[in-house]
């Protein structure tokens, strides 16, 4: 299995070994066309101690009402690709309460929501949640805002994020795999999107998540599906705390790091009632 490594990153100082996960439920809002619109709803396990200062710091947001009726995305009719454009499965309403409540940009938010009620229908025994892929949105891109960057409501990153090259020099030296294709550099390969994939990971595990027919790692739909996957793949059930963080050192084998994506995903749990 391809080994995610990292281009950008933040260090943080290791305070807190919290996981936040999302239960495998999802309440119904309402049914629009083809999609239905669905209200992620946290679950997370219990969190101790002081979230990091990368976390942004906000009050409690109301949730999109409580429903009851669960339900799932349609089926898929293609090996991981999305049924249909994740920004067509998550309520709007709740998009917004939830952006205002974690700073969590809403387009990179209904990536990471859809994202998970995907996952949860294709890999019901994973439990991946929206926050664990906000998580990582945050420490590997800050949602796709680095460099003054933002992500575009067709959600592409602009301008592209493009990492260090892995060229050995305080990095694993990884020589190109793609002939420059993705990443710009034919030399040695760099980590790119959002969600910060490398060109040798993507080939593997780079999905289409915003049913346009092509699998974008500049593409926040299609990037945080793909990380959904491999956290999935490496993990097995995250809603084990022992489970989740060998997935997120699987993306990036660090201590700080998984410490760093759990303060993000527990605090952002933690911001909608978690």
């Amino acid at each position: 299995m391809s080994r995610r490594m990292l281009g950008l990153t933040r260090e943080g100082k290791p305070t807190v070994r919290g996981i936040a996960v999302i239960g495998g439920a999802f309440a119904v809002a309402s049914l629009i066309g083809v999609g239905l619109m669905l209200v992620p709803q946290p679950v997370p396990e219990p969190v101790t101690g002081a979230v990091g200062s990368n976390v942004p710091q906000h009050s409690a947001a109301e949730t999109h009402g409580n429903p009851t009726t669960t339900a799932t995305p349609p089926k898929i009719s293609r090996p991981g690709d999305a049924p249909v454009p994740l920004s067509e499965l998550v309520d709007a309403g709740w998009v917004s309460a939830v952006s205002a409540g974690t700073g969590i940009p809403e387009r990179a938010l209904t990536a990471y929501a859809g994202a998970a009620l995907v996952t949860a229908q294709r890999m019901p025994s994973c439990g991946i949640g929206w926050n664990t892929l906000a998580g990582l949105g945050l420490i590997e891109s800050g949602h796709g805002t680095i460099a003054k960057g933002a992500i575009y409501p067709d959600g592409v990153a602009r301008p592209d994020i493009i990492g260090i090259p892995l060229n050995g020099d305080g990095v694993l030296a990884m020589r190109d795999t793609d002939g420059g294709r993705i990443d710009g550099d034919p030399e040695w390969d760099r980590a790119v999107g959002p969600m910060q994939f490398i060109p040798q990971t993507w080939a593997e595990w780079g999905v289409d998540g915003n049913a346009d027919g092509v699998a974008d790692p500049h593409n926040i739909d299609d990037a945080a599906l793909a990380a959904a996957a491999y956290l999935c793949a490496v993990g097995g059930d995250l809603t084990q705390q022992a489970n989740w963080e060998s997935a997120i050192a699987g993306y990036n084998p660090s201590h700080d790091y998984v410490v760093d994506v759990s303060q993000a995903a527990a605090q952002y749990a933690s911001a909608v009632g978690g």
